[in-house]
């Protein structure tokens, strides 16, 4: 799995990708991810990447050369076409399911826009999908690149110590996660669960799933209506 971020930011994300668990699977060659500069690929003096919009309004615009220029770039350098996707709050909201999808991807490129959004004919002529992390709004699309970036590089094999820590996550199949306890066994007067101290394997899972049930049902009801039909 090749990931790239184009980016008017590049540091920044290469800040994040290359610590903790993307960035040893990077290191062990599990996965690719590299940040590539937009402002390289600008023909202005000034390395200006935007403009103000048509029509009047707030911001300025992304323009769509830049863009193009870096998109095609990297298009000669893998010698094939990236899944593209824009980080939009316009995009279909990601999902477990979604990042599951991706994964099966042999190369995604992520377009983070900046100021007030992208040239529409940039976006138009390149992006295979938009997606969104969420109903609000970021500065910028890298945060959410990186998210989605970190979600999809967790479902590749190898990334991840085993298969186990994947499956038993919130979100995997549908329910969220059964409470975590670690030592010490008795904290501010608070006991651990005993049976997570039984060493009784089939009712520690029972108990595991019950809790992942109960809470499912309590914080996300939506979650636990659909895994329920």
């Amino acid at each position: 799995m090749r990931i790239d971020i184009l980016t008017l930011f590049p540091e920044m994300c290469r800040s994040v990708y290359t610590q903790s668990i993307t960035g040893r699977a990077i290191k062990k060659g599990c996965i690719e991810i590299y940040s590539r500069n937009i402002r390289d690929y600008t023909a202005d003096k000034h390395n200006n990447v935007d403009d103000t919009p048509y029509g009047g309004g707030m911001g300025m615009i992304m323009q769509a050369q830049p863009i193009y220029d870096c998109y095609k770039a990297l298009c000669e350098e893998i010698g094939t076409k990236p899944y593209l996707i824009y980080m939009s709050p316009q995009g279909r909201v990601l999902t477990q399911e979604t990042v599951k999808e991706l994964s099966k991807k042999g190369n995604i490129a992520i377009l983070c826009g900046h100021y007030e959004g992208v040239d529409q004919r940039v976006i138009d002529l390149i992006a295979d999908d938009e997606i969104s992390i969420g109903d609000y709004v970021l500065t910028g699309g890298e945060l959410p690149a990186l998210v989605l970036a970190d979600a999809v590089s967790r479902m590749i094999p190898g990334v991840l110590p085993n298969a186990e820590a994947m499956e038993n996550e919130s979100h995997y199949d549908g329910l969220l996660e059964y409470p975590q306890y670690t030592k010490p066994a008795v904290w501010n007067n608070i006991e651990v669960p005993e049976v997570l101290l039984s060493g009784h394997h089939e009712n520690i899972e029972k108990w595991r799933r019950e809790q992942s049930l109960k809470r499912t049902k309590e914080r996300r009801p939506d979650l636990y209506e659909k895994h329920n039909k």
